[in-house]
């Protein structure tokens, strides 16, 4: 048989329905390449439970599989009122930090008088109730004028497009989880709400600090991040980036978003760097066994466009068919990856500035001309099938690495498919050879392309192609 895989890998964030053993090892069968542990809910205890889970069901199914750590970030929400509250156009209410709701004066889970100013636009309940501020009454609460009729409820979401956090994005909250995920099995890292490249840069001290080698994920979901002068700098300083469409539809516009989507899987390809698209990817299946056309041509276009990963929220986590989700988001991605090419981006050639660009350019234009079934590359950190993927070649990358953080965390690559072996001279064509007879280059002799270094096992060495028969 001819080697099979998805080149857009999928993401499934874990939630009740789905956090047990057996689901887990189902995901994984049907075509899920790693999971959100979303850190907005749940307690450390339960995250214990399904990291052991999925480690233990990734050594069983023989697949390496990258866990995310979602960080909950200054996810600003309302307190606990004492009754649902109509609001009209005009209304003057009042959010104050720790205060209890009374009549139009409404409890915030954060201290917003110390960073918002006067005619900034404030948004309830995922932007169906919009505000703007009128002033800042005390030290603990500011004062608005409603802007459309709505309804307030407790624990609704809170956004604010055109307010400055100055880098404090790092709550109390997220800086205790970070601490739990030193200690663990994390692979990746994502943060939320950033606004400038330093946010990363300051989640990067702290993880190294605490000898964590997770790479960070950046979300983009502000007005700030997005901008021309920004959203490259924070893509440049990454190891990857989420295209969070959901607070980035109210932070700046639902119309905003398919074309910063673009944009940003752009960006990401031309710096190597990961790309994730999230939110309501195939949101009706929540509910329905079927996906809607929308939301198939949804994920399709995410595969041309070139993403490394599409993710699944509500879907898996809240879901009543979380496998059935997996298993037509598969499909999507295997037929779409067979009958359009990945939209081609100008300057990543251009963007060439390192050998290990060069070379990764050089192997996949050279798989092309010899139509190989394969580009094996040998890799320490990752680094060179992360730069290999970079060029959306049309065919598998079977990567071999002495490291199992560096094979979890090519599993949301593009047409990754890693494996953990020890470092040695012949790793790359010991695996080719192995997976040959196996059947996956199908019968008779088969050219595979080999990506490696002449010093086994060291970072920053990869300088040689190699075209090798595997009889």
């Amino acid at each position: 048989m001819s080697i099979i895989f998805k080149r857009t890998k999928i993401l499934a964030t874990l939630g009740p329905p789905t956090s047990n053993p057996e689901i887990i090892e189902q995901l994984i069968h049907t075509g899920v390449n790693g999971f959100r542990l979303n850190f907005s809910h749940g307690d450390y205890s339960e995250r214990d439970d399904q990291i052991r889970w999925i480690r233990e069901a990734s050594e069983k199914i023989g697949k390496p599989v990258a866990i995310l750590q979602d960080l909950q970030g200054p996810k600003i929400r309302l307190g606990m009122l004492s009754e649902n509250t109509s609001v009209k156009t005009g209304d003057e209410i009042i959010l104050d930090y720790g205060a209890k709701h009374n009549g139009l004066t409404f409890p915030v889970q954060y201290n917003l008088a110390e960073k918002v100013k006067p005619g900034e636009p404030l948004y309830i309940f995922d932007g169906k109730i919009r505000t703007t501020v009128l002033e800042i009454v005390s030290g603990t609460a500011i004062k608005l004028r409603v802007e459309n009729d709505g309804t307030l409820m407790s624990k609704k979401g809170i956004n604010l497009p055109d307010t400055d956090f100055g880098g404090d994005i790092l709550t109390p909250k997220d800086l205790r989880d970070i601490e739990y995920g030193l200690t663990k099995d994390i692979d990746y890292v994502a943060i939320s709400f950033i606004q400038s490249a330093d946010d990363i840069n300051n989640l990067r001290q702290i993880l190294v600090a605490g000898g964590s080698k997770a790479h960070i994920i950046s979300k983009i979901e502000t007005k700030a991040a997005i901008k021309d002068d920004m959203l490259e700098e924070i893509v440049k300083v990454s190891d990857g980036v989420m295209v969070a469409r959901g607070d980035l539809a109210v932070e700046a516009g639902a119309e905003v978003v398919p074309i910063v989507q673009r944009r940003i899987i752009a960006l990401c390809r031309k710096h190597g760097k990961l790309s994730i698209v999230a939110t309501q990817m195939m949101a009706s299946m929540v509910d329905a066994p079927e996906p809607t056309r929308a939301e198939v041509s949804d994920v399709a276009s995410a595969v041309i466009q070139g993403a490394d990963t599409v993710m699944l929220s509500d879907e898996t986590a809240n879901g009543r068919y979380p496998l059935e989700t997996v298993a037509a988001m598969k499909k999507v991605i295997l037929y779409t990856q067979d009958n359009a090419p990945v939209s081609p981006i100008q300057d990543r050639v251009a963007s060439l500035k390192k050998q290990r660009d060069a070379i990764s350019a050089a192997a996949v234009s050279l798989a092309g001309q010899l139509k190989v079934p394969a580009i094996i590359a040998e890799t320490k950190s990752g680094a060179t099938a992360a730069n290999i993927a970079s060029f959306r070649p049309n065919l598998p990358i079977i990567s071999v690495t002495s490291e199992p953080r560096a094979a979890q965390q090519l599993a949301l690559g593009y047409a990754n498919r890693s494996y953990v072996r020890p470092d040695s001279a012949e790793a790359g064509f010991d695996l080719a050879s192995e997976l040959k007879a196996q059947g996956y280059f199908g019968d008779g002799p088969a050219p595979v392309i080999i990506v490696s270094g002449q010093q086994p096992g060291i970072i920053g060495t990869t300088d040689t192609i190699k075209v090798r028969i595997l009889e």
